[in-house]
């Protein structure tokens, strides 16, 4: 089925849909990972994202339920250069493109995927539409720039759960779970969810601690009455000057007690500490980013999805300090405050599917409790 892919600035490509018939409008990024595509469909940080995959053949092991980061799939659509229809894996439940038809999500490919990111690189990130129904370029550039875009939009509320869970048995379960008294060597982490990705739980879970993730709107005595030993800050979606009520919480629960946060979180510390942010001109997707620790010259190749930044020249260095840095573009990754127990990094250290460089990142957290105690 012919499908149009057209871009704000006029730009359009001729591509086929796997999915069937549809149309959606979203901010057209694009990943470089070589796997690992499930788990970057159900990443709720891509909420209102276009997404094409840099890596040309798409779908060779299928989808199955133990990959699953979300309850569902994330982005608008997925482009790709080429669709492998006939996935080979033994742990293959589902082809991608089945997987893709349950959500309603459109799948495109055969068209120039490099050209399309060669295009982004350089102009950069920006609103498009893909359409199998509208087939009229002019239309479809038009419906592009009427889309309102992500800046300024809270994209959080779209995917923050709207009740307290708990993790039981690798997956979700509704209630609160941190008033049952904990054994002595069972931390208690309150895990903010502003899009969280399911192996962060499961690697606090796997290190010994018990963890509630909460709404991103859960206020600060709901914190403090469940008595955790540290809270956590997720990934999300979108601009994190458009959530809405959460950086006077962070602010609030500051050197309460110790904080860790991942991407948005990341960022939400950086509003809370009172910076600001910027948008990079085409973001950080994939699983190949090298990061430098300034504190030990440690190289890690880690996995990012993020199209802001902490603008680290808006801090006061006496309070923050800037810990890792992105070796692409010298952009913060990574800082600390000097006062308050608390650190946070932009890249995502829970490696699903991986690379597994910075899981230390926990480690250093729930050393950060123990000494807190």
């Amino acid at each position: 089925m012919k499908a149009l892919i057209a871009l704000e600035d006029g730009t359009v490509y001729e591509a086929t849909s796997f999915t069937g018939s549809g149309e959606t409008v979203g901010e057209i990024v694009f990943n470089t990972s070589m796997s690992g595509y499930q788990e970057i469909l159900t990443d709720p940080s891509y909420t209102g994202q276009i997404v094409t995959m840099t890596y040309p053949l798409i779908g060779t092991y299928g989808v199955n339920p133990e990959d699953m980061e979300s309850s569902s799939i994330h982005p608008k659509a997925f482009l790709v250069k080429e669709y492998q229809q006939l996935p080979s894996n033994f742990r293959s439940t589902q082809s991608l493109a089945d997987f893709l038809t349950e959500f309603n999500i459109l799948g495109v490919e055969g068209f120039d995927t490099r050209s399309l990111v060669r295009h982004i690189r350089i102009a950069g990130a920006m609103k498009a539409v893909v359409s199998t129904q509208d087939l009229d370029p002019g239309s479809l550039i038009q419906k592009a720039r009427q889309w309102p875009g992500l800046v300024g939009q809270d994209m959080v509320k779209l995917v923050s759960c709207t009740e307290p869970y708990t993790w039981v048995d690798n997956k979700p379960l509704p209630g609160t779970g941190l008033s049952k008294k904990a054994s002595a060597s069972e931390l208690k982490i309150v895990a903010f969810d502003f899009g969280i990705k399911y192996n962060q739980i499961r690697i606090f879970e796997d290190k010994g601690c018990r963890v509630q993730v909460v709404p991103a709107t859960t206020d600060t005595k709901t914190v403090f009455d469940m008595n955790p030993d540290g809270i956590f800050l997720s990934n999300g979606p979108g601009d994190p000057e458009g959530v809405e009520g959460v950086v006077d919480t962070i602010r609030e629960l500051l050197g309460k007690k110790p904080m860790f946060g991942i991407c948005l979180g990341h960022q939400m510390l950086g509003l809370a500490y009172g910076g600001s942010t910027y948008k990079l001109k085409f973001g950080h997707r994939g699983g190949n980013q090298p990061v430098k620790d300034l504190a030990t010259s440690r190289i890690e190749i880690t996995s990012q999805n993020h199209g802001f930044c902490v603008d680290m020249d808006t801090l006061d260095p006496e309070q923050v300090e800037l810990t890792h840095i992105n070796l692409n573009d010298n952009s913060c990754e990574g800082m600390r405050h000097k006062t308050f127990p608390a650190f946070s990094v932009q890249y995502h250290p829970e490696h699903a599917p991986g690379p597994h460089d910075a899981v230390y990142l926990f480690d250093r957290f729930i050393e950060m409790i123990r000494h807190q105690a």
